[in-house]
């Protein structure tokens, strides 16, 4: 018997793979999906299965309606009762300046990043929502603590995307409160990924009050706890964990 089932976007890697552990471990059939490299949903897959959970991969790209509805079908054809969704689909678009930014990157990062996390919203609302006959449920975002610096200099789309993020997260917080659904976000800093390249953690290490890179782990307890009782009263909130820059 589970705690229900979870989808997470992104999944296949970086934080997301790390929270598909995490949440594995609490108990929750986990759906992996993943956009592209489907030999690493299937690592986080067998990783999960070996420490005794359940887990499967589920191919999707988050920016499209059909393959959004599609995922959540499957899902939970597959596990039964959605109980939970993390937004961890992302993209950074690459690093330049405003005035170098493409209209296609541009495109591509409001398209993975905010599309994508409202469309899989949306269908897990009407999933758990009571209004819907739902039994409630947890939504978890991916913000970034770029929403709150900027990122000048580096990546002013994905900070502007991420943004959005936050005002999506108070606002469905607050729409969906009564209906038995908490939404959060989770805004790490700088975390040890491949989305974050050597040069760039060395340069940016030093101004972490802590000083040293984050662990895609930290994030994934950070979601663990949003899921535990222990949140029960926190609603619409973005949780900053980023050593304190």
């Amino acid at each position: 018997m589970t705690q229900g089932l979870v989808i997470v976007t992104g999944g296949s890697r970086g934080i997301g793979a790390a929270i598909c552990r995490r949440l594995a471990r609490d108990g929750y059939a986990v759906a992996v999906n993943y956009a592209a490299r489907p030999e690493a949903a299937a690592s986080v897959v067998q990783d999960i299965a070996a420490a005794g959970g359940q887990a499967a991969a589920f191919a999707g790209d988050v920016s499209r309606e059909a393959d959004v509805e599609a995922l959540f079908a499957a899902a939970q054809d597959r596990f039964g009762r959605l109980a939970g969704l993390v937004n961890s689909a992302g993209i950074t678009g690459g690093m330049a300046r405003l005035d170098e930014l493409t209209l296609d990157v541009l495109n591509r990062t409001l398209a993975v990043n905010v599309v994508g996390t409202v469309l899989a919203s949306r269908a897990a609302v009407r999933a758990m929502s009571t209004r819907h006959g739902g039994a409630g449920g947890t939504i978890i975002n991916l913000s970034s603590t770029a929403a709150r610096l900027g990122a000048a200099g580096e990546y002013v789309h994905y900070a502007a995307s991420k943004g959005a993020i936050d005002s999506f997260t108070t606002g469905l917080g607050r729409e969906v409160a009564g209906e038995g659904i908490q939404v959060n976000a989770v805004a790490p800093g700088l975390i040890n990924t491949d989305m974050n390249s050597g040069e760039r953690q060395t340069r940016v290490a030093p101004t972490v009050p802590v000083k040293r890179i984050g662990l895609a782990s930290e994030i994934a307890e950070a979601v663990a706890w949003l899921f535990s009782p222990g949140a029960s009263y926190v609603v619409g909130t973005v949780l900053t964990v980023s050593g304190g820059r």
